[in-house]
């Protein structure tokens, strides 16, 4: 990865490209066809899609890891820390009826200082609930088209989360590693 000032040079570059463009220009390059199921052309691929977000999250000075264990069991979709320590996390949908079927995302607020609804440009913007951000990605990036409120993470759980998150990215790059050492390839994208 790139050193953290370049990162910071990188991400303001990138923040400074997205202030002369519309929202809608933000979007409108976005090639549905980088998002699509293969088996269901359907609805969209949510790997290519959380890799989109994550790439946003990165561009902006964000660490983050998918399929992070909450501690009430849940698993976020995509979980990030900023610099600050700030936590956010990201729902990532394939479609109407994924979104429709699944409601653990309201139990994710009291884990977050923000949370986003990331999904592709076809997706029906006006059912995203306005307590949430939204995200539009594709497989290469995405643009956050509405801001998240921000939401209030006591201390003590703040401090929780973080080391969670640290031990659970610790873990995914021990794996990594020791797959490596053992010959094995080993992809977690």
């Amino acid at each position: 990865g790139l050193p953290p000032s370049a990162r910071s040079n990188a991400a303001a570059k990138w923040g400074r490209q997205l202030v002369r463009r519309t929202k809608n220009e933000q979007t409108d390059s976005m090639d549905l066809s980088d998002v699509a199921s293969d088996r269901n052309p359907q609805i969209d691929d949510a790997q290519a899609l959380m890799r989109g977000a994550a790439r946003l999250l990165w561009q902006m000075g964000f660490s983050a890891i998918p399929e992070f264990s909450l501690p009430d069991g849940r698993r976020a979709d995509l979980a990030a820390i900023g610099r600050k320590g700030e936590i956010t996390i990201i729902e990532v949908k394939s479609g109407i009826a994924d979104f429709r079927a699944d409601n653990k995302w309201n139990d994710y607020t009291g884990y977050c200082e923000r949370i986003y609804f990331a999904v592709s440009q076809r997706f029906p913007r006006e059912v995203i609930p306005e307590h949430a951000g939204l995200i539009i990605a594709d497989g290469f990036g995405g643009a956050i088209i509405r801001e998240s409120p921000v939401l209030t993470l006591a201390p003590a759980r703040r401090k929780a989360l973080t080391l969670r998150f640290a031990r659970a990215a610790d873990d995914r790059l021990m794996r990594v590693g020791e797959g490596q050492q053992a010959g094995y390839s080993v992809d977690e994208s």
